[in-house]
């Protein structure tokens, strides 16, 4: 069924929707010219004279003519949404009795003005999607660190950073937590704009050297634990035979003040804008859930695994969760029941992780992987026990796993090398891994009658990622000046849900309002221009904020905005 904006006794078709090139990669086409040109009504494509004699009235969206309010409408045709800015009404309507009333626009001379449209350049990191860098502390941002965003540009590649935390740092002594130290990296990833993906680890072998390794070095489950009643079994640490006390991870005691510590960490951080995920990183090594090279480890039970999932979801009801890279089989689907996602470390070298990750995707939740090893060690692989690092496999995987989130490195030189080696490819997976919005058509629209002036923005959008958008878009159309500055708002605020825009869906959008007759047409003004924003929450916008996310178009400014220039 077709959708119209009605101005008076013409009715503006909502755009109907045509099928949409569907690669995955951007590519250099224009996709309309940049003209202005008088449409006779008989025409046009998108206005049509109304075979009605029921005279029809556009209002605000804000408000009906009686001053309730009316939600934006949408609707769906052929796979593709319309949505509209305005609220419609195809009933008689009363005279306009207030501001929020939008007068009849009645036997009007029609004016199209279609923009040029084309990729943007260059890398395009947005928030929550993207490539992450190691960034274990504030020292990452130092001049000295000699990877930092100063010399290393993969820098500009990421929108967040990623790291582990000791759970005895943080949980001292019982009942006591200490969040100082995690406190200053994310205020110093925020200020430069990046979130961050939190693990807590109670367990890392890497740090056995040799017998006589002390356990503080390598068990950071806390001391008090253990006071506390805990129970360590003796293991025999396979890469040097040391060994080494390891936490029995069934042991009751142990489970109690793990999940406490898990309450304790949801009441500080459950919903907070400066974290992307967090790793349930509760058993073996390094919280992997193995213990593949401690011999005499055992993981615990099913049912206890279940049972510390069902405890983390039960704590934190925003932030994403993420079950790690030996979470296989039953426990990864009863993970996914529980809307916890899966991270997978062997990304890139092991067969078969990119497509054990598509199960979280298709149970709608954003997949997450790290290479298996640093950069170097990819490159040595010879195909028969692990894949060899090549730029086609690398494309390959992250399609195939149809990666939101990518964990670059695992060493801190690992993003340097695979940048300077492969710059013009880093860059264009900037616009492949998870959503990314580009602007395919958009025509501005105005119809000038006795009575008043309408504009109407029609746009259609394409998520020409490789996931949906797991996160409230809203987008905003402006009328701004040859300066960028905003003159006013077109329409209404268009509020697009989570999960609903999906990779290769196409969205059409239109944003519409009324000038009354002898009241300036401020998109008339000479050097008038729009522009198009998306924000992660209405309230930004509203309170003037820069948005955060961008279009994937040639004409992006300083402050994200994307610029339509006739």
């Amino acid at each position: 069924m077709k959708r119209f904006v009605c101005l008076g006794l013409l009715p503006i078709l909502m755009w109907a929707c045509g099928d949409e090139n569907n690669g995955v990669k951007p590519t250099d086409q224009d996709y309309s010219s940049s003209s202005v040109e008088q449409l006779p009504v008989s025409s046009s494509e998108n206005v049509l004279q109304s075979s009605s004699s029921v005279k029809t009235t556009l209002v605000s969206s804000s408000s009906s003519a009686d001053g309730s309010a009316l939600e934006s409408s949408s609707s769906s045709r052929n796979g593709e949404d319309v949505v509209s800015s305005s609220s419609l009404s195809d009933e008689p309507a009363e005279p306009a009795s207030s501001s929020s009333s939008l007068p009849i626009i009645e036997n009007g001379d029609t004016t199209k003005i279609s923009y040029a449209l084309k990729p943007f350049k260059g890398p395009l990191a947005n928030p929550h999607k993207g490539f992450t860098l190691l960034t274990e502390g504030a020292w990452n941002f130092i001049p000295e660190f000699e990877y930092g965003p100063n010399v290393n540009g993969a820098w500009k590649l990421i929108s967040y950073g990623s790291g582990y935390q000791r759970w005895d740092k943080l949980n001292p002594g019982k009942g006591v937590y200490d969040w100082s130290e995690l406190e200053d990296l994310l205020n110093v990833l925020q200020e430069h704009g990046l979130g961050y993906a939190l693990r807590v680890f109670p367990y890392s072998p890497s740090y056995i050297l040799g017998e006589g390794t002390p356990t503080s070095e390598y068990d950071w489950t806390p001391t008090w634990v253990y006071d506390e009643g805990a129970k360590k079994v003796t293991a025999v640490f396979e890469d040097n035979g040391a060994h080494a006390q390891v936490p029995a991870w069934d042991d009751p005691v142990y489970l109690k003040y793990a999940k406490e510590f898990a309450t304790a960490l949801a009441a500080k951080y459950d919903g907070d804008p400066r974290l992307e995920y967090i790793d349930v990183r509760t058993f073996g090594e390094w919280g992997e859930w193995h213990v593949s090279h401690l011999d005499g480890s055992e993981m615990p039970s099913l049912k206890i695994q279940k049972e510390l999932l069902d405890h983390y979801a039960s704590v934190f009801k925003k932030t994403l969760l993420a079950l790690p890279s030996d979470g296989y089989g039953e426990i990864y689907t009863y993970a996914l029941s529980l809307g916890i996602t899966k991270r997978d470390d062997g990304f890139i070298g092991i067969p078969g992780t990119a497509d054990s990750l598509v199960r979280a995707y298709e149970a709608g939740l954003p997949t997450i992987a790290e290479n298996i090893g640093s950069y170097e060690a990819m490159l040595s692989f010879d195909n028969k026990s692990y894949m060899r690092w090549t730029p086609e496999r690398w494309v390959h995987e992250i399609t195939t796993a149809h990666l939101t989130y990518y964990v670059l490195e695992q060493e801190s030189d690992c993003g340097y090398r695979i940048y300077k080696e492969n710059k013009a490819l880093a860059d264009s997976m900037t616009h492949v891994i998870g959503y990314n919005f580009m602007v395919q058509q958009a025509e501005l629209l105005t119809i000038t009658g006795d009575k008043g002036t309408a504009n109407v923005l029609n746009i259609s959008v394409k998520n020409t990622g490789i996931a949906p958008c797991f996160f409230d878009v809203y987008i905003v159309a402006e009328f701004v000046n040859s300066d960028g500055e905003v003159l006013e708002q077109l329409g209404e605020t268009v509020k697009v849900e989570k999960k609903t825009f999906k990779d290769g869906d196409v969205r059409k959008f239109s944003f519409a309002g009324v000038v009354p007759a002898r009241q300036t047409n401020v998109a008339a003004l000479p050097g008038v221009n729009v522009a198009l924003s998306m924000y992660e929450s209405e309230e930004a916008y509203k309170a003037g904020k820069n948005p955060t996310v961008r279009f994937d178009n040639d004409g992006l400014q300083g402050n994200n905005k994307l610029m339509l220039k006739q």
